[in-house]
């Protein structure tokens, strides 16, 4: 911010009570002094708004320095893997485990977005030893997505045995679905219905965005007419019939608790 002020309206500013007496004849006589010297007319007082010299608070996919570096290092040392077995282990505690929470989930984020998945297996295997570390359906969710692309369905399965295997998981009705979602979407139905029991034995009641993505996508598959029947029987106790299975799903956008935004199913 630039303020101008004129010669002719300084010696009011200068006599203003915000200055001393003696402050005040020195301000006088060095502007005095400054002006004749110069034959100027207008002084310029700027000053400078400090807040435009702060950065943007980072949010998102954004990566810190440390968390870059760690990831380039990761990516080295598991291309030289096979000549030094060493040399991976010796990056993760070197970079990877001196990381703050955010940056080790960062890193393991950007992995996955890179197609990493092997890469970014060890990095989730490193964080779920961390005190700090909660599991959350919906980071499972990504993760079984990312690696099913890949077609690395035998990881998928051990992916999945780590959902099994967490203790203390939250109903988070949002990451079930996403989770339905990946499974279907790539044939997967041995793990639907086991997927859809644990939902169920963590007190995570299917809405209806649940139901349509499974009824509607075991429907037709003979193989799976049985655990069709089994989810038509819930969803009628819970909604009295199945009419919402034909109706067109809404869309909103939301931001999950690991910073993604994901689309959801209004039910």
């Amino acid at each position: 911010m630039d303020v101008v002020v004129k010669s002719s309206s300084l010696p009011s500013l200068l006599s203003s009570s915000w200055l001393g007496p003696e402050l005040k004849a020195w301000q006088t006589r060095n502007w005095k002094q400054q002006h004749r010297a110069t034959g100027t007319s207008t002084s310029v007082i700027k000053m400078r708004d400090r807040s435009k010299n702060r950065k943007p608070l980072q949010r998102g996919r954004n990566l810190s320095i440390e968390a870059i570096q760690a990831i380039q290092a990761l990516k080295r040392a598991n291309q030289n893997h096979h000549n030094n077995i060493n040399s991976l282990e010796q990056v993760f505690d070197s970079k990877f485990r001196r990381l703050l929470k955010f940056d080790m989930m960062a890193v393991l984020r950007e992995l996955l977005r890179q197609k990493h998945c092997l890469l970014a297996l060890k990095v989730f295997e490193d964080i779920r030893k961390e005190d700090w570390y909660k599991p959350q359906v919906s980071l499972y969710a990504d993760m079984i997505q990312v690696f099913a692309e890949s077609e690395l369905f035998e990881h998928v399965q051990l992916v999945y045995l780590y959902l099994k295997s967490e203790n203390c998981l939250e109903p988070e009705i949002v990451g079930f679905n996403a989770l339905f979602r990946s499974l279907m979407s790539f044939k997967l139905t041995g793990l639907v219905m086991d997927c859809y029991d644990l939902m169920k034995s963590v007190d995570c009641e299917p809405n209806r965005t649940s139901f349509r993505i499974l009824i509607n996508g075991l429907d037709g598959i003979a193989e799976e007419e049985g655990s069709s029947a089994i989810l038509k029987q819930d969803a009628l106790k819970i909604y009295g019939d199945l009419e919402f299975l034909k109706e067109e799903e809404e869309e909103e956008i939301i931001v999950t608790k690991n910073g993604l935004l994901r689309r959801r199913q209004i039910s």
